[in-house]
């Protein structure tokens, strides 16, 4: 009679930090995707905390509590809080630039993170091909697999991780565009709208296409609609030139306040701002499939 012997089993220990940035005083019982999310990664072994924060302190522990990062969020916006958290925290000063640190980066690689979307679903899942239901975002921070993908970070202190628009609408404006050497705007004509682009979430604006960014290509991509108007015997007609380009860092200067949109968040710039390049900075838990 032959006997076979079970195969072992190795259970790896992993800390996993479920992260909910709530306005207000924590206490509310966690939502379905956070519980459903927590049960999975429990099943698989896992030691799981649900942590609520409200302020950059809680989002500053949870960066430095060195478990596994699930971030539950709606929007991009919240995602992009825990990432300048994060490069806040990292990244070295100008004096003390560690020698290991590539030339083209100003901060190190960030803990990679799992998104876990909850009543609305950010668009970095589509724009990066993330895991969306509980049980995979689960799965994906057991397995352990990275995919790092490019950041950028601008002068105001903050991160972008989708992209910017800035203007748009029935109201042109006029500012100075410039990607690394390469003048797209002088101010001296209007400009319909501009994009600053690391994920697929800003490349088509209005059913115009702008561009057609890659999240880990080490590039930022920029475009500036422009009109044009071509005066007839009967009527003028109006087209639209996209002007497009891809580099390292870009510059933009308004003329006059203008509207704009990061990672969903809006705000007015009045100011000169400029973005760069921070290749594969930012990290993401995804499955081993992937």
């Amino acid at each position: 009679m032959c006997c076979h012997r079970p195969h072992a089993v190795t259970w790896f220990s992993v800390d996993v930090t479920v992260l909910s940035l709530v306005n207000g005083a924590p206490g509310c019982a966690p939502r379905t995707p956070v519980l459903a999310c927590a049960d999975a990664l429990r099943a698989g072994g896992a030691t799981v905390e649900l942590v609520d924060a409200v302020d950059d302190a809680g989002i500053d522990a949870a960066v430095a509590s060195g478990t596994r990062l699930v971030v539950a969020a709606d929007t991009d916006s919240q995602v992009r809080a825990v990432l300048r958290r994060a490069v806040r925290r990292l990244a070295p000063p100008p004096s003390s630039r560690p020698d290991d640190l590539p030339g083209d980066r100003t901060v190190p690689d960030l803990p990679p993170l799992a998104v876990l979307p909850l009543a609305q679903r950010p668009d970095l899942i589509r724009d990066l091909d993330l895991p969306a239901e509980p049980t995979a975002v689960a799965a994906a921070v057991l397995g352990g697999r990275v995919r790092r993908t490019d950041l950028l970070r601008h002068d105001g202190g903050g991160v972008t991780v989708n992209g910017v628009r800035i203007g748009g609408g029935d109201r042109p404006w006029r500012g100075q565009i410039a990607l690394d050497d390469l003048v797209l705007s002088d101010g001296s004509e209007p400009v319909i709208t501009c994009v600053v682009a690391n994920a697929g979430g800003y490349g088509r604006i209005d059913g115009l296409g702008m561009c057609e960014p890659d999240p880990a290509d080490g590039r930022l991509d920029v475009a500036v609609a422009v009109p044009f108007v071509h005066r007839g015997l009967v009527k003028r007609r109006t087209r639209v030139e996209v002007r497009r380009a891809r580099g390292r860092a870009v510059a933009i200067t308004p003329m006059a306040e203008v509207p704009h949109l990061d990672d969903g968040t809006v705000s007015d710039l009045n100011r000169k701002r400029t973005w760069w390049m921070e290749r594969a900075a930012a990290g993401w838990y995804v499955p081993d499939s992937a």
